[in-house]
């Protein structure tokens, strides 16, 4: 366990102190002070999952390390946001539309650009996996425009919706695709998602596992699983604080979305920042674009088995400005990814996309 972020013990102890805080509010709308302790024990849970995820990595060695966070994540990610769908009704027909967009511009942009200037702290040029970093942009891609983009194309229903045999295919086919990238990733092609070392073009070698005494590999898998429901949990009470909030700052409810996604999107990107900041920047790429890839992997054939027991339509097709963004991140990623070295211009390119998208959510 990293020192540097909290004890031992206090790893341990704070994911079930942070379920049963949890537990107490739940249900409730938390006043401003009460608000702002949970958030503040929101952040420290994140820190504890992300020091949890760190040690199952050095382990298990990567690619494997990185697929546990965003795995972990991605799947109670996908339950809130069935159980909001459910519990909320017509009201939250967009939820997964916005979650899920959201959760791409913020990985491919934010965090992307920030992990390249974090890199290009420590040599001018970064460098990464060309086929790594290509094999997970491609896929998100795909992904992304098969189940946000072909929606608002689609003439079988009105509306940016799949009829329920698009929806279907669609979940269908983003699981296979999943899959085979997972089977790729772990199986198939693992030295793709490799760090490249400074002087040859082979993949260098996995971590060096930690020492025993800091606990089992059982044990860490049960503590990061218990912090992200935390984590989640808390993002969900917090909600209705930050919607008052962005009502109060003036801003469109569809804000909130992505202030969620930024919350429950932060184990990843605090795990992304410390690996890129170490020079291990196919790594950041992979905690990066893997969350983003789970998050639409796992959550398209979520919603189509959730639509059984849904109320109305589900709008999953973006709207023109959403493409526009999405067509842009996919221009800029392919020239940041395309010859497996970038520098603080390419960083700069992806936070500008960051920035805009941010600005366009706050004054659409």
């Amino acid at each position: 366990m990293d020192r540097r972020i909290v004890s031992h013990r206090a790893s341990i102890l704070l994911p079930f102190v942070a379920l049963a805080v949890m537990a107490g509010v739940w249900g409730s709308s938390p006043s401003a002070p009460v608000a702002l302790v949970l958030a503040a024990l929101h952040v420290a849970v994140v820190l504890v999952a992300v020091a949890h995820a760190e040690a199952i990595a050095h382990r298990v060695g990567e690619p494997f390390g990185t697929l546990v966070l965003a795995l972990a994540v991605t799947v109670v990610e996908v339950a809130l946001i069935v159980t909001l769908m459910l519990s909320e009704g017509g009201k939250a027909a967009t939820l997964a539309r916005d979650t899920v967009f959201a959760a791409i511009m913020i990985v491919c942009n934010g965090v992307v650009g920030v992990s390249l200037l974090l890199n290009a702290r420590r040599t001018r040029t970064v460098r990464f996996s060309e086929q790594g970093a290509n094999a997970l942009l491609g896929t998100l891609l795909t992904l992304a425009t098969l189940s946000l983009v072909m929606p608002s194309f689609t003439s079988s229903t009105p509306g940016a919706t799949f009829s329920a045999s698009q929806l279907a295919f669609s979940a269908v086919a983003a699981a296979v695709v999943y899959g085979v990238f997972v089977f790729v990733q772990t199986v198939g092609f693992r030295w793709m998602f490799l760090c490249p070392t400074d002087d040859a073009e082979v993949p260098a070698t996995d971590h060096e596992p930690l020492p025993p005494e800091r606990g089992g590999i059982g044990l860490r898998v049960l503590l990061l699983v218990v912090s992200l429901g935390a984590v989640i949990g808390l993002a969900k009470v917090l909600a209705p604080s930050i919607e008052e909030a962005v009502v109060w700052a003036g801003a469109p409810p569809s804000f909130v979305g992505v202030v969620i996604a930024l919350m429950v999107l932060l184990p990843e990107s605090v795990a992304a920042f410390r690996v890129a900041s170490r020079g291990q920047m196919q790594t950041s790429l992979n905690l990066a674009l893997g969350s983003a890839l789970a998050s639409i992997g796992l959550t398209i054939p979520a919603i189509a088995i959730a639509s059984i027991w849904l109320d109305g339509p589900i709008t999953l097709g973006l709207g023109s400005k959403e493409i526009v963004l999405l067509v842009l991140t996919a221009a800029v990623s392919i020239l940041t990814f395309g010859s497996g070295r970038a520098t603080v211009l390419q960083a700069t390119h992806h936070l500008t996309v960051f920035a805009t998208f941010i600005f366009l959510s706050w004054v659409p």
